[in-house]
């Protein structure tokens, strides 16, 4: 089964990227939104881990939060709320890591 991993806290905060990426199936995606899209940033630590985790096409971000953030970036595939909601229906289960 596909999970769709939804994060909102602060990347740098705890380890729920670092455990959430060691669960990550081939099929799995991520969603970051809050304040987990600062994660994004170019050149940040964060923004490298994901890039070295390889998650072309299974990566997004909610874009009404990159706009907030100023965040400006191309690795992510941006989201609006409607898009959010067809996305998780796409994916058997959800899990947002509280």
């Amino acid at each position: 089964m596909a999970t769709l991993h939804i994060i909102a806290h602060a990347l740098w905060s705890d380890d729920r990227l670092d455990s959430c990426l060691r669960i990550l199936g081939a099929k799995d995606a991520l969603l970051l939104c809050g304040e987990a899209v600062s994660g994004l940033r170019p050149g940040s630590e964060t923004a490298l881990q994901l890039r070295a985790a390889q998650l072309q096409g299974r990566l997004f971000a909610l874009q009404e939060d990159l706009y907030a953030r100023a965040i400006s970036q191309d690795y992510a595939k941006g989201l609006d709320y409607p898009g959010f909601v067809e996305l998780s229906l796409y994916y058997d289960k959800v899990n947002s890591w509280l």
